[in-house]
């Protein structure tokens, strides 16, 4: 694992990148569309047209498990780390996202990977005390943990 700087949508990151994860949720609205109100998620709704609603269904239809939401121009990967958008979020959740992300990584055959810092900022993890010690032995070079600080 190696951690950068920069902004997880640059045009540098999408370049760079073969995929890039952004950290989600279980809850889906009744009109389908998954909640992505804040932080990276919220970015990405901004971002790339329907992406909730994409994540609905695949939540709907697959659980919230690590998996590809959209694919051009990157593939974009929901990255579980909490069930309910209001809790904090769970170890345990994140350390089953990184062994699932590393799994799809392995099968897509993926070089670079770009993931912001799982379960912190909205997710109120501490980086240096729990999320790095618990993610750092488990991703090797191909993760690249983005920070904007």
């Amino acid at each position: 694992m190696k951690e950068i700087r920069g902004d997880l949508f640059s045009l540098t990151i999408l370049n760079f990148a073969d995929a890039i994860c952004v950290t989600t949720n279980s809850v889906v609205k009744k009109n389908g569309r998954a909640v992505m109100g804040a932080g990276c998620a919220l970015s990405a709704k901004n971002k790339f047209k329907d992406i909730d609603l994409k994540l609905g269904n695949l939540i709907k239809e697959n659980g919230h498990i690590v998996q590809v939401i959209i694919w051009e121009p990157k593939p974009i990967i929901s990255f579980p780390t909490k069930i309910k958008y209001w809790e904090n979020s769970r170890l345990s959740l994140i350390e089953k996202s990184v062994e699932q992300l590393i799994k799809l990584t392995n099968q897509m055959k993926w070089k670079k990977v770009i993931l912001p810092r799982p379960g912190c900022s909205n997710g109120g993890c501490n980086w240096i005390s729990q999320i790095k010690p618990l993610i750092e032995k488990k991703l090797d070079d191909r993760f690249l943990v983005i920070s904007r600080w």
